[in-house]
């Protein structure tokens, strides 16, 4: 199964996880090796018991979206990052109470790196049945469609049709 926005910043990824297709809901995670892939995307090591942390995530960063930061908040407080300093170098370290948090923690505070640095970037798709959310990297920020090839396509065919419908049919 095709994963829609791969290489969207890992929160949008994350939320991005779970997607409608043809009107059923789809979830990545219940794939056969779906949590492992998405956590090598990442860069993140196979985590046990990362599945139900990353669920519970993907669920707080859709209510953080939709204007409820409360479940949000109670993921990032299950960790933390540590400065340290190895051989020279600033190194951060991520900390969380039970280690199967630790990538979620990580995707968290993603989107909140995300709301940091430019949260009018941050956008659901334009089209009222897509679940899908990006980061406007457009130069001008005027993106409006998850993907030009899915949704916006499907928009510019639509308003093509009622463009060429034949007066009174």
């Amino acid at each position: 199964m095709t994963r829609p926005l791969v290489g969207e910043p890992m929160a949008l990824d994350l939320v991005n996880t779970a997607w409608v297709d043809q009107g059923a809901w789809v979830d990545f995670f219940d794939e056969p090796g779906g949590v492992e892939r998405w956590l090598a995307e990442h860069g993140l090591s196979p985590s046990p018991g990362a599945r139900e942390p990353l669920i519970a995530t993907r669920t707080a960063l859709r209510a953080a979206l939709g204007g409820d930061d409360g479940p949000l908040d109670e993921i990032l407080s299950r960790g933390s990052r540590r400065p340290r300093l190895r051989d020279g170098k600033v190194h951060e370290e991520v900390v969380a109470d039970i280690p199967a948090w630790i990538p979620a923690w990580i995707a968290a505070a993603d989107l909140v790196r995300l709301y940091g640095e430019r949260p009018e970037r941050i956008r659901k798709c334009a089209n009222p049945a897509c679940v899908l959310w990006f980061y406007d990297i457009s130069k001008n920020g005027s993106r409006r469609w998850c993907s030009m090839e899915a949704c916006g396509n499907r928009a510019k065919t639509v308003r093509f049709q009622q463009r060429h419908r034949a007066p009174g049919s």
